[in-house]
């Protein structure tokens, strides 16, 4: 063989050997840490890597991984907990502009004071503000996706997508005039643009929130579930948070549960997701089962307002759709998951009287893949698994209160807290990293609720001197 065969023989292998060790560029690669991937196997990999390009994750595994991509970002967990983003199934965030208020112990709560204050209070200006210092607490405590029942939900969005949060938006629609809408049930009407803008939002899924049972008219449950099914939108609502529900349902003369009510009118579907459900029976939960619709848990907003304990090891037992809520700000004061966490299992612990049952595992399946299956976004986000889309955060274990973590788990659901949430990510954009916010200032979003706060502080004492003499006409 002569010298120019030689030659070109090994270009040759060089050139096969070079394509056989080219990594794939990625537009995002985390490493180091304790990958949770909450996939159908709960697979960990405890020296994992997390691979992301655009809006997508491409690949999950451990640190081989690192042989086959390369990116120009690297994110090292060092050591930390690498998990799905949670899901809040259920809030009412611009109510975080009244955090901390009605607390004197008044016990019609939502007719006396909630509503008044609502009424009073309520502009297009302050949801959109609210919203963003709701959307800034979601994000540093890990929260990627949340589900709303407001008004304005067009403020909602724009601020929730500057903050770069995933969302579920529902129009209120309600049988009395509110700060978006002069005549009953006009959430309606308010919708129908804001689902035409939405509709194809890579961040802002929009959706119809009929408030309950007692607040909407059997015809306008009608009207609502017609317009869900023609644009394939969810249908959100507050079903059995208070016992006397059934009562006060218009022209239930038979006394039907709230959930048999909207069996028997047509509406009780897939595309509901069902609010607490605290005050519901076998006959209730067998209904929901048929109907492919999803819960939203809220144990402590549930424990707070002493409505009850929702049957929710029940429900989680027949693979009902189910994940956690901290309801509204006014309701459990947070809206971020992580007092929800215990809670979530505590309640149910004490309910059954059994140590046993919402182990830690568990719990977590609620907040992430549990919460995708109620919001039926399964297919797109819950869990770090190839072609879902990239929502993913980083909890770092080093701080005190995160040491020991033998069971990463149980770390979560009993010692983490928002401050442990390092990094978020979502739809593959980073959110904050090492705790700094990437797409708004916190000083001009602290400076707008400090006007806020001054504006309602001295209605708001008022209001509560009224209501504590009120009489209680609902509980």
């Amino acid at each position: 063989m002569n010298n120019s065969l030689k030659s070109a023989i090994a270009i040759s292998l060089l050139g096969v050997s070079s394509l056989s060790f080219a990594k794939t560029d990625v537009s995002l690669i985390i490493k180091n840490g304790q990958v949770l991937t909450m996939n159908p196997q709960k697979e960990v990999y405890n020296d994992g890597v997390v691979v992301i390009d655009n809006d997508e994750i491409v690949a999950v595994g451990d640190v081989s991984l690192l042989n086959k991509y390369t990116s120009e970002n690297i994110i090292d967990a060092e050591d930390g907990i690498v998990m799905p983003g949670m899901i809040n199934t259920h809030n009412h965030l611009p109510m975080i502009a009244f955090r901390g208020l009605g607390e004197e112990g008044i016990e019609n709560r939502l007719f006396a004071y909630f509503f008044p204050l609502e009424a009073k209070k309520l502009s297009r200006e302050l949801i959109y503000q609210a919203t963003r210092l709701g959307a800034l607490d979601l994000a540093q405590s890990g929260v990627t996706t949340y589900a709303d029942m407001y008004y304005h939900v067009d403020e909602m969005a724009k601020a929730t997508k500057e903050v770069g949060l995933r969302a579920v938006l529902g129009e209120t629609v309600i049988k009395f005039p509110v700060v978006d809408a002069k005549e009953p049930f006009g959430g309606i009407e308010y919708a129908k643009p804001f689902i035409e803008q939405y509709k194809n939002d890579p961040l802002i899924t929009p959706a119809l929130a009929p408030h309950a049972v007692y607040t909407v008219s059997e015809a306008k449950f009608k009207e609502i579930d017609l317009l869900s099914e023609r644009y394939d939108i969810p249908v959100l609502i507050h079903v059995s948070e208070f016992g006397n529900e059934s009562e006060r349902i218009e022209g239930n003369a038979e006394k039907l549960s709230p959930i048999e009510w909207l069996d028997s009118i047509g509406v009780l579907n897939d595309r509901m997701v069902l609010a607490h459900t605290i005050h519901i029976d076998n006959d209730d939960i067998a209904l929901v089962k048929q109907s492919g619709a999803g819960i939203a848990y809220n144990p402590m907003a549930n424990a707070k307002g002493a409505t009850g304990i929702a049957p929710a090891w029940d429900m989680y037992k027949l693979d009902i759709p189910m994940g956690l809520g901290t309801d509204g700000p006014m309701s459990s004061n947070q809206v971020d998951l992580w007092r929800t966490l215990s809670y979530a299992a505590n309640m149910q612990r004490l309910k059954h009287n059994d140590r046993t049952i919402m182990i830690p595992e568990q719990v977590i399946e609620l907040a992430t893949i549990g919460g995708a299956r109620a919001l039926h976004m399964e297919d797109e986000i819950g869990s770090l698994e190839v072609n879902k889309k990239a929502d993913v955060i980083i909890v770092e274990t080093q701080s005190a209160n995160m040491r020991p973590s033998y069971d990463p788990y149980a770390t979560l659901v009993y010692q983490a807290n928002p401050s442990n949430v390092v990094t978020t990510i979502v739809n593959g954009a980073l959110v904050m990293q090492d705790r700094h916010m990437k797409n708004v200032d916190t000083g001009d979003i602290n400076q707008a609720i400090d006007k806020i706060e001054a504006d309602i502080a001295a209605f708001a004492k008022e209001l509560a001197k009224e209501a504590i003499k009120s009489p209680s006409l609902m509980k």
